[in-house]
């Protein structure tokens, strides 16, 4: 059975939600993948998680690995550069950990959280949360695109769902299971050749 490492922070973990209702989760549930083995923590960054990952030791090789982080980066106004170098290297660790093939890892784009009701609350407004997450993301975008892998645009999504209380947990930040639900129809869509 496929096995699928997925790393990354509380979009990752689902904070909020029953793990059975993560989108990691729900991903090997349509896939009919293994259950998927997490790497991930609320308020990781990006060499946090690089921590978090040489402390697990992970044993691979997995069939599929995921990589979804950047936002506590932003959140915290590193500058996309600073982000970059840590990003990177999580990338060549998630390769290393799909035994070398870059075809077997895919990342997730950072989600807009500015556009949610919490967001509304944050003093640098919507409009400069999603300029910045947009630049954050267009860096992964080039990065995954020079080491060939593949990249999942589901901020989109996420700014059209912003305002929809059934699609956010309590805090009104965090998606909901339905929410979830509605980005692994987009990743099972984008990663559909990966095996």
């Amino acid at each position: 059975m496929t096995t699928f490492l997925a790393l990354g922070d509380s979009y990752t973990i689902g904070e909020g939600v029953d793990t059975a209702h993560t989108w990691p989760h729900l991903l090997a549930q349509a896939c009919a993948w293994a259950a998927p083995e997490v790497i991930a923590r609320t308020g990781w960054t990006a060499d946090e998680l690089l921590v978090a990952l040489d402390e697990a030791s992970p044993t691979g090789p997995f069939d599929i690995v995921s990589v979804l982080v950047g936002v506590n980066d932003q959140y915290r106004d590193r500058e996309v550069a600073e982000h970059l170098p840590y990003f990177n290297r999580l990338l060549t660790r998630a390769v290393a950990l799909a035994d070398g093939d870059p075809q077997r890892v895919f990342v997730v784009s950072i989600p807009d959280w500015g556009a949610t009701p919490f967001g509304h609350n944050d003093d640098r407004g919507p409009p400069a949360i999603a300029g910045s997450i947009d630049a954050y993301n267009a860096a992964q975008v080039e990065l995954c695109a020079l080491r060939a892998i593949t990249h999942v645009d589901i901020t989109p999504l996420t700014r059209r769902l912003a305002g929809d209380d059934a699609m956010l947990v309590g805090d009104r930040l965090h998606p909901s299971a339905a929410q979830y639900a509605r980005w692994v129809e987009l990743i099972a869509a984008a990663i559909a050749a990966l095996r």
